[in-house]
């Protein structure tokens, strides 16, 4: 018998469906979830979709469709559930956040996946934002759809603390392709923080995750770096590959196909843990401060850790990203 998110997945009205995805209409039962672990640099989490269509290779959020006894390898990228959308109760969850915690948008789901350009659950959220005071909001996407909503954002960083990232992992554009199928092309997402910077919104971009031996070399994270500053960027994060098991079971056979060479050390570094940490981790955070030096750029307008400290475990992740 179903019961919790499931039996309301499983009860959840079919709103569209494309040659591929199916997108549902899912009962909410708050739109704000607590983030108990004291290692995130968040307190709050929003999510305004569950599921994600772009379908990286990497993500590890396919886990949450596992809580609504869905398939979490094809069913996180072909089943979308839409929340319904309840502006009174989403302003009234808003202002029981205490003043100073941060509120983060977009932890296991893309805010502006393709879904948004139908439904807008993120622009309607925004719009609730925008009339609050003194609110500490992030943002984190891979869509360049985000700049449509510029002149909103703006609105919002007027009496809130915003910080809008754009995840761009490489400048290779077949690269990108190929792990982060249906995410807007690097040159897209570059330009996308042009618009948001010309509009006077503080941005910056997020390299996560750091591949090894795929995008983590000094000259393609540089590449990185370069061109996000020439579009205005102040702030340079990034995270390592993180393979928990539905992860793995997706992105272990893009890598035996794209990058076979790889796929022997992937297998041992990845054998007794999900997590790179060590030396590895140590020299792409050596990596990474540097390239913010040399081009005068912060780590994170909030003082976020740059990546999930080594001791974390799964149940940190779990309870981050609800």
């Amino acid at each position: 018998m179903l019961i919790g998110i499931a039996k309301m997945a499983a009860q959840s009205e079919l709103l569209e469906a494309k040659r591929v995805v199916d997108y549902r209409e899912l009962e909410v039962r708050s739109y704000i979830s607590r983030c108990t672990s004291a290692f995130m640099p968040f307190q709050w989490t929003i999510n305004p979709y569950r599921g994600c269509e772009i379908g990286c290779k990497y993500c590890y959020a396919r886990y949450t469709h596992e809580f609504m006894e869905l398939d979490p390898e094809i069913g996180f990228e072909t089943q979308i559930f839409v929340k319904q959308w309840n502006p009174v109760e989403f302003r009234r969850e808003l202002g029981r956040i205490p003043l100073g915690d941060i509120i983060a948008l977009g932890t296991a789901t893309d805010p502006y996946q393709p879904a948004e350009r139908r439904f807008q659950i993120t622009r309607r959220m925004l719009q609730v934002i925008a009339g609050m005071r003194d609110l500490r909001i992030g943002i984190t996407t891979k869509s360049d759809l985000v700049s449509r909503d510029a002149e909103l954002l703006r609105q919002v960083a007027l009496h809130n603390h915003l910080q809008v990232k754009i995840s761009i992992t490489t400048t290779d554009a077949d690269l990108a392709r190929s792990v982060e199928p249906r995410a807007p092309s690097p040159a897209l997402r570059f330009a996308a923080l042009k618009r948001l910077t010309a509009a006077g919104i503080k941005a910056g971009v997020s390299l996560a995750p750091v591949l090894p031996m795929i995008n983590d070399s000094v000259e393609s994270i540089e590449n990185v770096t370069r061109q996000a500053v020439e579009a205005g960027a102040v702030s340079l994060d990034s995270g390592l590959l993180f393979l928990q098991p539905t992860a793995r079971s997706v992105f272990m056979p893009w890598l035996e196909s794209t990058h076979p060479q790889l796929a022997g050390r992937y297998a041992e570094r990845f054998s007794s843990s999900p997590f790179l940490r060590d030396e590895y981790a140590a020299s792409i955070r050596a990596r990474l401060n540097a390239m913010r030096a040399k081009y005068g750029l912060k780590a994170d307008f909030f003082n976020m850790p740059q990546s999930v400290p080594p001791q974390m475990g799964f149940d940190f992740i779990q309870k981050s990203t609800c």
